[in-house]
């Protein structure tokens, strides 16, 4: 490629990614923003809280955005792309999401491209990019989780405590909560704010529990449920399902750690004939133009698919074991 070329896609690139951080800058702005408003006591710096909240962008960007928006509802009639959002707590609408990552995607393509003189092999690279961006939502979804299951018994414990000092339920989760920091803070504080707008103590926790995808705190939710129902001792309840928790909690890391070696061996063979392909493309770049023409491309896809669905398999049966 010429220099005229390399600093065309360079320009390109830069400019997109310039567009993308834009975007994000100004969304987690509005965000926190609106978040400081919200926090602050009745008559205090009193503004349009309806005006910040429905912030424009630009014409042509809230244009864009409404066109994906709708576009992914009519693909995505679930809504699983926005409960994904909502879980992985990414503060943008679908539609902003999509715009994203194609945008992110568009970039990656240039460089990839750039990088092994290869069209077909950005093209695929862009294909790839929502995989990816779905791939990062679990990511973060799964982060998440595990941050919450570590965090969950000690909450249960502080709640038990409470309780048996002659607290309320609810101003037991609420003194919890005061202490408490991550996801753990964020979803009790969620329940504390759906009681506070009425909703029953019971039925906000079930939405936590919908929100979050844990089996402890379904398990924990459905225990509630019965001993309002049947009586008996909340306190020495909760105590119990914390030690139960803690117990099984310690078997899942023991299982992490056995199966440590599964998980990086299916990443290292996932990804070493890719990181190859590339440092052949970069180093000696015509040594594989032979498998870039007739039928190599055709061959290179089904090895690739063929990888993935090794690396499908490998994790799956590593993920079977675990607790």
């Amino acid at each position: 490629m010429t220099t005229t070329t390399w600093l065309a896609m360079g320009l390109v690139g830069g400019g997109l990614a310039l567009v993308a951080v834009g975007i994000m800058t100004r969304l987690y702005a509005r965000e926190e923003h609106l978040a400081q408003i919200l926090d602050l006591p009745w008559g205090e710096q009193d503004v349009d809280v309806q005006a910040v909240a429905t912030e424009q962008h630009s014409a042509l960007v809230e244009n864009t955005i409404g066109v994906a928006g709708r576009l992914i509802d009519s693909v995505d009639a679930k809504g699983s792309l926005l409960t994904r959002l909502e879980r992985a707590r990414v503060p943008v609408r679908p539609g902003e999401f999509a715009l994203l990552v194609l945008s992110f995607g568009l970039l990656g393509a240039v460089l990839i491209a750039a990088i092994v003189s290869s069209a077909f092999i950005g093209l695929v690279s862009f294909v790839v990019a929502p995989a990816i961006g779905w791939a990062y939502l679990g990511h973060r979804i799964e982060k998440r989780r595990k941050m919450f299951e570590s965090e969950f018994p000690d909450a249960l414990s502080l709640i038990a405590s409470s309780l048996s000092a002659g607290h309320t339920f609810l101003r037991a989760i609420q003194m919890m909560n005061s202490e408490a920091e991550g996801p753990i803070a964020e979803e009790f504080g969620r329940v504390v704010s759906e009681t506070e707008l009425g909703a029953p103590l019971i039925d906000a926790l079930d939405n936590m529990a919908e929100r979050v995808d844990v089996r402890d705190v379904r398990w924990v939710v459905q225990a509630i449920k019965i001993q309002q129902s049947v009586g008996g001792k909340l306190a020495d309840l909760l105590h119990t399902l914390a030690d139960f928790i803690r117990a099984r909690e310690e078997v899942r890391r023991e299982v992490q750690v056995l199966t440590a070696e599964g998980r990086l061996s299916a990443y290292v063979l996932g990804g070493l004939p890719l990181f190859l392909f590339l440092m052949m493309r970069v180093i000696n770049p015509g040594y594989l133009d032979p498998m870039l023409v007739g039928w190599g491309p055709v061959w290179l896809g089904l090895a690739g698919v063929l990888t993935v669905g090794a690396l499908v398999v490998i994790l799956r049966m590593v993920k079977s074991v675990e607790v």
